[in-house]
Parts: C-alpha cells; sequence; structure tokens
C-alpha cells in the first residue's frame, strides 16, 4: 500500500478525479464526425455530453451518503468497474441512441472518481492543507485532458472514434487495480455516518441551509460551467467553423489546459498566504473579464481563432484557480459528512454544467457568439456569487 500522504497516493487519487475531464475531452474531436457515421444530428451528438454531466450529477448524490457509511474505497471500486464496462458499450455502440444509453451508465461510474477523490483528499489532509493538496492535484491532472484531444484526434484519423473509447476502457481497467491494490481505506471510524433516510435528508438539509456552502459551490459551479460551455462548442466552432484539422483540434485544447495548470500553480504558489476569499475574488473577476473579451468580440463580428484561444485561456486559468479554493471553502466546516458535501458541490456543478451545456448546443448559430456569451455569462455569475454570497457569509463567522 502506498502512504496515504505519498505523491504517489496523489497520484493516483488524480487519475480517477481525471476520469470526468477524460471522458469528455477524449472524444471532443470526434464529435463532428458522429453526426455522420451514426446517421445523427448535432443535437442528438450534444446529448452524449449532456446525458454523461446528467448521470454524473444525479449519482453522485448516491455515491456521498454510501461513502460516508461504508467507506470510500469500496465505493469507489465499484464505480470504476461500472465505468469500465461501460466505456467498452459505447465502444461497441451501433446507433446513437445506444451510445448516449452507454454514456450515461458510463457517467454513472464516472462520477465516483472525482467525488471519492476529493473526500479521501479531505480526509487526509484536513481543512487547511486541502486547498493546497487540491491545486496540486489539478496540476498534475491536467496534464491528462491536455494531450487526451491529441490522442483523440490520431485515434480517430488512424482508427476510429470506438477506439477512444476501448482506451477509456483501459484506462479504467487499470485504475481499479490501482485502487483496490496501492490504495487504503480513508475514512476514520469516527466519521461514520448513518444510512438512515433521516440522517441523509438532516445532511443535505444542514449543506443547502449554509451559506458557506452555498456561495463557494456556486462559484465552483459557474466557473465549471463556463469551461463545460466551451467543451460545448469548441469542436464545432474551431472545427466547422474556424476549419481546424480535426487532428489539429487537440493542439488548441491543450493551450486551453495549460490555462488551466497555471491557475492552479498560482493557487498553489500564494493561495496559502493570501487566502481563500482572496483567492476566489481574483479567479472570478478573471472569468469575468475574459469571459466578456470573447463575447464582445463575437457580438461585434469579430471572429479570430487565436482571440477566441486566448480569452479561453484566461478563463481557464480562472477555473484552476476558483475550482480548488471554492472546493476546500465548501467542505471544509464538514468533516463528518465530507462524502456528502463532496456529492451535493459535484451534483450542483454538474447538474447547471449539463443544463448550459444543452442550451449551448440547442442554440449554437454556427458561429463563436453563443458559446462566447455563455462564457461570459457563467463567469459574471461567479462573481456575484463570491461578491453577493460567500463574503457576506464567511465575513460574519
Amino acid at each position: 500500500m502506498f502512504a496515504p500522504t505519498s505523491l504517489a497516493t496523489i497520484l493516483v487519487l488524480a487519475s480517477v478525479v481525471a476520469l470526468g475531464p477524460l471522458s469528455t475531452d477524449m472524444y471532443l474531436p470526434a464529435l463532428p464526425s458522429l453526426v455522420d457515421e451514426l446517421n445523427s444530428s448535432i443535437d442528438q451528438v450534444q446529448i452524449t455530453l449532456s446525458i454523461f454531466f446528467g448521470g454524473f450529477a444525479v449519482a453522485q448524490l448516491v455515491y456521498g451518503p454510501l461513502a460516508d457509511r461504508f467507506g470510500r474505497k469500496s465505493i469507489l471500486l465499484g464505480g470504476l468497474v461500472l465505468f469500465t464496462l461501460a466505456s467498452f458499450g459505447c465502444a461497441m455502440a451501433t446507433t446513437i441512441e445506444e451510445l448516449i444509453a452507454y454514456r450515461f451508465l458510463q457517467a454513472l461510474g464516472a462520477c465516483g472518481g472525482p467525488v471519492l477523490g476529493r473526500t479521501m483528499i479531505r480526509d487526509i489532509y484536513g481543512p487547511t492543507q486541502s486547498a493546497k493538496v487540491l491545486s496540486m492535484m489539478g496540476t498534475i491532472m491536467a496534464l491528462a485532458p491536455a494531450i487526451a484531444p491529441i490522442i483523440g484526434g490520431y485515434m480517430l484519423l488512424s482508427l476510429n472514434w470506438a477506439a477512444i473509447f476501448v482506451f477509456l476502457g483501459v484506462y479504467g481497467a487499470i485504475t481499479t487495480l490501482l485502487i483496490g491494490l496501492k490504495v487504503s481505506e480513508s475514512l476514520a471510524p469516527e466519521n461514520v455516518s448513518s444510512l438512515h433516510p433521516k440522517a441523509i435528508f438532516t445532511n443535505y438539509k444542514t449543506l443547502f441551509s449554509s451559506p458557506v456552502f452555498l456561495g463557494y459551490t456556486l462559484c465552483c459551479s459557474f466557473t465549471f460551467s463556463g469551461l463545460f460551455s466551451f467543451l460545448s462548442g469548441s469542436s464545432f466552432v474551431l472545427i466547422d467553423f474556424f476549419g481546424v484539422p480535426e487532428d489539429h483540434y487537440g493542439f488548441y485544447f491543450t493551450a486551453v489546459v495549460l490555462g488551466y495548470m497555471s491557475g492552479t500553480q498560482i493557487g498553489q504558489r500564494i493561495g496559502p498566504r493570501l487566502g481563500i476569499n482572496k483567492m476566489l475574488l481574483l479567479g472570478t473577476l478573471l472569468a469575468a473579464i475574459a469571459g466578456s473579451a470573447m463575447m464582445g468580440a463575437s457580438l461585434l463580428g469579430l471572429h479570430n481563432l487565436y482571440w477566441v484561444i486566448f480569452c479561453q485561456v484566461l478563463f481557464m486559468a480562472a477555473v484552476g484557480i476558483v475550482m480548488p479554493q471554492s472546493t476546500a471553502g465548501a467542505m471544509s466546516p464538514f468533516a463528518k459528512m465530507a462524502g456528502t458535501a463532496s456529492a451535493l458541490l459535484g451534483f450542483t456543478q454538474s447538474a447547471i454544467a449539463a443544463g448550459v451545456g444543452m442550451v449551448v448546443g440547442h442554440t449554437y448559430s454556427g458561429t463563436p457568439t453563443v458559446m462566447a456569451t455563455s462564457i461570459a455569462l457563467m463567469g459574471f455569475l461567479a462573481l456575484l456569487s463570491f461578491i453577493f454570497i460567500v463574503r457576506p457569509a464567511t465575513t460574519q463567522q
């Protein structure tokens, strides 16, 4: 077994937290081609993204209470097995309806990674150090989605879209073995919670009624939804509108991920000195500015590929600052229900993102305007959540 505080444990937990991004980012270059290969429409192909986040959101509400009662490791292993099997199912899909169904099952398994990975970090490092470790983990796990679209693009050209899901199935099998053989249980016996419906309801009620939890969760959710707006629209905007070759899409996406990595590095280096709230003000303000710059150019008809990427790099730096800090802030007061807190945060984040993604997909106009407007709106909502909810609530503590 790896030591709980070792770098090896952080790397393994980062690999399961990365299940969500990998499951979306790797097949983004294939979205336009799926329209033809599965005899479907852009709206239907977009559903394979939105249904994933819908399932991802709902299942987290189950994972959290189960992990608070039975421990993190066994529940995580069950999710990883489901993810692995569903990934191979996606690879064998012959219609868009089958792919949508398997993507939903894949989401039910994948969501255990982020929920329980975050929870295990909270268990191991506590409220003080978890923000720094989550930022470090964000830097590490960003390497996977940075290269995922590149790998997906080349797989699409040399093999086919199904090979992408075979890769994900193999990845799931490997992470299952690592968690099973090398990572120990992190839930302390004194923090075991009841699985009685009344206890679960009480825990969720406590979280919902906490302005601190709500404020931090909304900051996290809106910045993530800005990222998901880009995920939903970027392959069509870059490949169809700007004419980027499918195998080059991943390189532009890598530039965007490097923005996220720079944000997590900033959080890791100066976050402990400035504190969570000052970092959130910096991050949400940057998100609002970057989104507005992209939207403004698009509304004026100034469509430029490099400007879109530059603005998204800045927005992703904001995401890299905001998400680890807001996650730590939301979970820190709730040691005895850390799994439930992580689940509710993840549910809110994924549910809002899924709704935003569906809107972006259904209203896509053939230009970057819809995507850019959504990114800007999410940045402003994150900033407003900090100003009007987080700051007053934490000042009163």
